[in-house]
């Protein structure tokens, strides 16, 4: 009688067989398609999730940067209704004092109608200082006509590219700006109307704000909403986003006038339901990778059944138990390792070039692919989230090796005399 000497774990012989195996002879093609289509459905799942976890990442990180880069990290209005909002410039110097607090820039804000002899449009225009409108830095690093330098002096506006093209204007030439706080009289307020020089023209990269913001000088935007020395806000710009609560508890302290809100409070439905977006997408694909799995167990279970006599010989030879497991472990293992790794290939490569595919895919459908129209911005973000990533390969090979381990399992527990008496 044969005596079973357990060798080495994963020894030569084995992962010879097990690679054999995975090489299948003409009578065992239906096997091959099975692994096949395993290999396939792994590389597709994992660089499908790569690539659209790395989309939404680009798409929140890249809002998060227009709206930080065009609104103040934090606001603050007057909490005293009757009382008008007036100190604004001491409030400024007072809370700009803060340690971590960058800038504080007093704000006049209100939506108006703007005309050209083309068009009307309506408008949110935001009257800043220049050193309020330098301090956005989505505004000054994007500035396509004109230029900010001496913008307190000028009698002009700023409006962003798709504004300009929908009024048909550009830099010099003059749109009406009609306001409906006008001046009162008998019959009630009468709309304010003005005509206004473009002086400067930007592009943000997203629509909805190149299609609606409009700049003023603070000064004249007081003079224009008849404001007198008020204003309606003061923005507060620091150093570190994240740590806005902490520099707005001692902004608090020294101003309890005043009300704040930060930047995740004023966007916190939005950026949440993104991130229940992000992971619901996460977990529907993941079920690509789970089916993909589940093909490798009933590739693996009918290789089994396939090699009964081959693992019987085996055994009588004096192969282990545990020397089986590991070669059939080793087989549907193999699938999903290097389907996993292929699959991750796949993603980066197509991360790195998403623009480039979008714009082939939309020449050759001759249909707009991500509208910025619709989607807010004007290109496809994919931003690789590196810790993201190594989860879903993990995840991939941890599914691959556990879809192998019952099928493994049955193959160390086949009686050889069974398997050759049936054969």
């Amino acid at each position: 009688m044969t005596t079973s000497v357990d060798t080495r774990p994963f020894a030569p012989f084995e992962w010879m067989l097990a690679l054999r195996y995975l090489r299948a002879r003409r009578k065992e093609g239906f096997i091959s398609v099975i692994a096949g289509f395993s290999f396939i459905g792994i590389v597709l799942g994992v660089a499908t999730l790569i690539i659209v976890m790395a989309v939404m990442n680009g798409f929140r990180n890249e809002l998060y940067h227009k709206i930080l880069g065009l609104n103040g990290h934090a606001v603050a209005v007057h909490t005293q209704a009757s009382g008008p909002f007036e100190d604004y410039e001491a409030l400024s110097r007072k809370l700009a004092a803060v340690p971590g607090v960058g800038k504080a820039v007093p704000l006049v804000e209100a939506q108006v109608m703007l005309s050209s002899p083309y068009q009307a449009l309506g408008g949110l225009v935001r009257g800043l200082s220049e050193t309020g409108v330098k301090a956005l830095p989505l505004v000054a690093a994007n500035v396509v006509q004109g230029t900010l330098d001496g913008w307190d002096g000028q009698d002009g506006i700023a409006i962003g590219t798709r504004l300009a093209n929908a009024l048909r204007v550009g830099t010099g030439d003059t749109i009406t700006l009609v306001s409906p706080r006008g001046a009162a009289t008998p019959f009630g307020t009468t709309p304010r109307t003005k005509p206004y020089r473009i002086a400067v023209i930007f592009e943000l990269g997203m629509s909805e704000y190149d299609r609606t913001m409009v700049f003023m000088p603070l000064a004249e935007s007081q003079r224009f909403f008849s404001k007198g020395r008020e204003v309606d806000a003061i923005e507060i710009f620091v150093d570190d986003p994240e740590q806005i609560e902490a520099r707005v508890a001692a902004m608090r302290t020294l101003a309890p006038d005043l009300a704040f809100s930060t930047w995740r409070q004023r966007n916190q439905t939005f950026f949440q339901v993104l991130e229940v977006e992000r992971t619901v997408m996460f977990i529907i694909l993941s079920l690509i990778v789970i089916v993909a799995a589940l093909n490798i167990i009933s590739g693996l279970m009918m290789l089994v059944k396939d090699k009964g006599r081959d693992i019987a010989i085996l055994r009588t030879m004096g192969a282990t138990k545990g020397a089986v497991m590991r070669i059939f472990l080793i087989t549907g293992a193999s699938i999903g390792v290097v389907g996993t790794l292929a699959g991750l290939a796949l993603g980066l490569v197509f991360c790195a070039n998403i623009e480039s595919i979008r714009l082939l895919v939309q020449w050759m459908s001759n249909r707009p692919i991500f509208d910025p129209t619709v989607y807010y911005l004007s290109r496809l973000p994919a931003d690789i989230n590196v810790r993201e990533t190594v989860f879903i390969v993990l995840m991939a090979l941890a599914l691959s090796v556990i879809a192998t381990l019952y099928p493994s399992w049955r193959a160390s527990r086949l009686d050889p005399v069974e398997a050759l008496r049936y054969e």
